[in-house]
């Protein structure tokens, strides 16, 4: 297998927290610090205000809202530790502590929503012990609406202009905290108007969009964490970026996985049988270099096979080269074959080999011929041997 190693590097304990892309982390660093802002902000008032004007609804957002926050935090350590530098226990960087992140965020959603959940539903049992809110609720889930609507605007703004899929996916937390903040409105709005169940309704809505929410996020970062492979319709394309490689005669075995924003792939090229190893080894830097540059992929690895050894016979049952000289030379009639240039092709369960001889007089080019042609019919290694003068 044609295996790329990637020399490893010492960093100090300054360079270790250097960002392999800081563009990257310095936006993602500054996004997060507004939402921690806005979430402490948001959670402090939506607690307090719907403790003191008996909104269920109000402290359930404001739950959602502390949720935000410990997901702040989350994505400040991953971001933290996952733009360090490859090293020696981690070959391929560090980039999964986001999918880790986003994992352990998915899990803490879906029991916190599934716990606002069951309380407003135990709640509702009650329907005498309901009261009526204060009207400072309607005010406080107006403004918790247009924080949340604004930062899920510019958070995916940041997002996309980076490319970090758990800045996106913290964006789109926003939006379903803006969604869950209007759905607040409505219930804290429904309740003044005198149906007081309304704001437990809205309770229990907000907590089915957090378990909701918490268990996408979490899905996707296990079907990560198992390495689930890229879409179809990338995987096709980075195909045809291998296949339009200048001396790649076909791709088989083209495996891919996920890497936080970027995936890992290895696959196997074909090249023709009777090119030399430093050739062979060209075209596969070459194919590596072409898909890292054109398609969004972290490492690649790529292994060069002569033939197509998923419909090939296996050549592994075949003597190593010693061997098969040893029994090439006897074939011949007890030849000397040390002052020989000899190149063996393993190809479809046999040997091809060629000798290059020095200094053969015709008729003894002809006479090695003719044994080279008569042995071979029925050898149980060598398929074809040429024989040329040198």
């Amino acid at each position: 297998m044609k295996n790329h190693s990637h020399a490893s590097h010492s960093h100090t304990a300054k360079e270790s927290f250097e960002p392999t892309n800081p563009e990257r982390f310095a936006a993602a660093q500054k996004s997060t610090w507004v939402s921690i802002v806005i979430n402490l902000l948001l959670t402090i008032f939506q607690v307090i205000g719907g403790f003191f004007s008996h909104s269920q609804a109000l402290m359930a957002d404001g739950l959602h809202s502390l949720s935000d926050l410990i997901a702040d935090v989350l994505v400040l350590f991953a971001n933290r530790h996952g733009n360090t530098h490859a090293d020696a226990n981690h070959p391929y960087g560090h980039a999964r502590f986001e999918t880790a992140a986003t994992l352990i965020l998915g899990v803490f959603l879906a029991v916190l929503g599934i716990g606002l959940l069951v309380a407003a539903a135990m709640r509702l049992q009650h329907p005498d012990q309901l009261q009526v809110v204060s009207p400072i609720a309607l005010g406080i889930g107006l403004i918790a609406l247009i924080a949340k609507e604004s930062m899920f605007r510019y958070m995916l703004a940041v997002a996309k202009r980076v490319r970090s899929q758990m800045l996106v996916a913290n964006a789109w937390h926003a939006r379903s905290d803006a969604a869950s903040s209007l759905v607040v409105v409505v219930g804290v709005a429904g309740n003044l108007l005198g149906y007081t169940f309304l704001d437990l309704v809205a309770a229990a809505v907000v907590g089915v969009m957090i378990a909701h929410m918490g268990g996408k996020l979490a899905l996707e970062a296990m079907a990560e964490l198992i390495d689930t492979g890229l879409d179809e319709a990338e995987v096709e394309a980075i195909t045809q970026t291998l296949l339009n490689t200048p001396g790649v005669l076909g791709v088989h075995e083209l495996r891919t996985r996920k890497m936080a924003d970027n995936a890992l792939v290895d696959a196997h090229i074909i090249v023709s049988p009777k090119i030399s190893v430093s050739e062979g080894h060209y075209i596969a830097e070459s194919a590596r270099h072409t898909v890292l540059k054109n398609h969004h992929v972290l490492d690649v690895m790529v292994h060069i096979d002569p033939e197509d050894d998923l419909q090939a016979k296996p050549n592994a049952h075949l003597p190593s080269r010693p061997q098969l000289l040893a029994h090439l030379a006897d074939r011949l009639g007890g030849e000397d074959l040390s002052s020989c240039h000899v190149v063996l092709h393993y190809l479809d369960g046999k040997v091809d080999a060629e000798l290059f001889m020095p200094l053969l007089l015709p008729q003894q080019l002809a006479t090695l011929q003719l044994r080279g042609e008569e042995f071979v019919r029925n050898d149980e290694y060598f398929r074809a041997v040429r024989i040329h003068s040198s």
